[in-house]
C-alpha cells in the first residue's frame, strides 16, 4: 500500500513518521489514520521534538496534535511551526478523544491524590475530576500515555492516569471509571506535516493554514489584517494569537484560511498581507478533513480576479475597457499579453 501526496515523496512501506508518543497516544490513532504498511512509526516525547526531527532530515514526516474542541490550539505545536526551519501542513486528521481514568490493579478511589496526564487532558476533564476526587491534584504529563505508561512501571509520582483505552491495555492497568469528560463529543486535530516541496493542486475543499506577524504600535493592525480577508470574500476557521518571543505585548496570528493558495481571492489576501505585515509564514495548503467546500461570494471567484486583471490590462494597451482600442497608446510601461 502506498499513499501519495501531491509534489512529495510517496509515503511508502520505508516512509519513517515521528509523532507525539508513547505508543498508545490519541497522536498514535491519528497515524494510523494515514500511515501506510509497513512504516516505521517514531515515537517521540514532545510534538516539537517531532517537528524536529523532520527538519533534521531523521523522519520523513511528523504527526502533531494542533488544535482541540475544547482547548482550542496546541500551543507547543504552533510555536514550533512558527519558528525554525519552514515546514508545512499536507494533511489533516481528527480523532475523537474518549478518556479513562487508569490505575494500578488494586488501587481503591479513597487512595488517589494524585493524576498524572497532558494539561490538555486535563483540561477537558477538570470539573469531574474535581468533583469526583475533590482536592485532587494534576501532575503535568508529556502525553496521555506517558503517563500510562510511568504509572505502570511504578516509578509514577501520582495514584492514576487520565489516558485512552488503548493505553490502558497496553501498559496492564485497569480503568477505573471510563468516558470520563466534561464536554463529550470532543475532538483534536492532527497535522502531518512534511519539509516543504511543490504546492499540491487544489481539491475544491481546502485549508491554507499561515502565521502573520502585525505591525508594532500601529493603531488598527488587527482591523487591517482582517480586511485583507474580508474584502477578498476568504473566510478564515481558525485564528489565534501567540507571543511573538521579542518583546511583551507583540503578538502573531496563527490563521487557517478556508481554500487553497492556487485559488484567486487565496493569492489576493495573500499579497495584501505580505505588503502590510512585517512577516509571514506560509505553513500549506491542504485538504479538509471534511470536505467542505465554501462558499464563493459574489465576485471572488477565479475568474472574476482574472477578469478583472484583463480589463485592466486592455486598459492599459489603449483600449477602452471593452476589449476595442481606442485613443493614443500610453506611454507607461504596457502590461504583458
Amino acid at each position: 500500500m502506498t499513499t501519495f501526496i501531491p509534489g512529495r515523496a510517496p509515503m511508502g512501506e520505508n516512509m519513517a513518521i515521528a509523532f507525539l508518543g508513547p505508543f498508545g497516544t490519541f497522536t498514535e490513532q491519528a497515524v494510523h489514520q494515514i500511515a501506510p504498511a509497513g512504516a516505521e512509526l517514531i515515537p517521540m516525547t514532545s510534538a516539537p521534538q517531532a517537528l524536529t526531527a523532520v527538519r533534521r532530515g531523521e523522519a520523513d514526516r511528523a504527526v502533531v496534535p494542533i488544535e482541540n474542541s475544547i482547548e482550542g490550539g496546541v500551543n507547543a505545536t504552533l510555536d514550533s511551526l512558527s519558528h525554525g526551519e519552514p515546514l508545512v501542513i499536507v494533511a489533516e486528521m481528527v480523532v475523537s478523544v474518549v478518556f479513562q481514568l487508569a490505575v494500578r490493579p488494586g488501587t481503591r478511589p479513597e487512595d488517589i491524590r494524585r493524576i498524572g496526564t497532558h494539561p490538555h487532558a486535563w483540561a477537558q476533564c477538570r470539573n469531574w475530576l474535581e468533583e469526583t476526587f475533590p482536592g485532587v491534584v494534576h501532575v503535568p504529563a508529556t502525553s496521555t500515555a506517558a503517563a500510562a505508561q510511568l504509572l505502570s512501571g511504578g516509578d509514577a509520582s501520582f495514584d492514576a492516569a487520565l489516558c485512552n483505552a488503548i493505553s490502558v491495555s497496553t501498559y496492564g492497568l485497569e480503568a477505573l471509571h471510563t468516558d470520563v469528560a466534561d464536554n463529550p463529543g470532543a475532538v483534536t486535530r492532527f497535522v502531518l506535516v512534511s519539509r516543504p516541496g511543490a504546492v499540491p493542486a487544489p481539491t475544491g475543499a481546502d485549508k491554507t493554514t499561515i502565521q502573520v506577524a502585525l505591525p508594532v504600535n500601529e493603531s488598527g493592525a488587527l482591523l487591517t489584517l482582517l480586511e485583507q480577508f474580508a474584502v477578498r470574500g476568504v473566510d478564515l476557521s481558525r485564528i489565534e494569537s501567540r507571543p511573538s518571543g521579542d518583546g511583551l505585548g507583540n503578538y502573531t496570528f496563527s490563521i487557517d484560511i478556508v481554500g487553497h493558495i492556487r485559488e484567486e481571492r487565496v493569492q489576493a489576501a495573500l499579497v495584501g498581507l505580505h505588503r502590510y505585515s512585517p512577516e509571514v509564514r506560509f505553513m500549506g495548503s491542504y485538504p479538509r478533513i471534511d470536505a467542505v467546500r465554501p462558499t464563493i461570494l459574489p465576485g471572488t471567484a477565479d475568474d472574476d480576479f482574472r477578469a478583472g486583471r484583463a480589463w485592466v490590462a486592455d486598459l492599459l494597451r489603449g483600449g477602452d475597457g471593452t476589449g476595442k482600442r481606442g485613443g493614443a497608446a500610453p506611454d507607461w510601461p504596457l502590461a504583458p499579453r
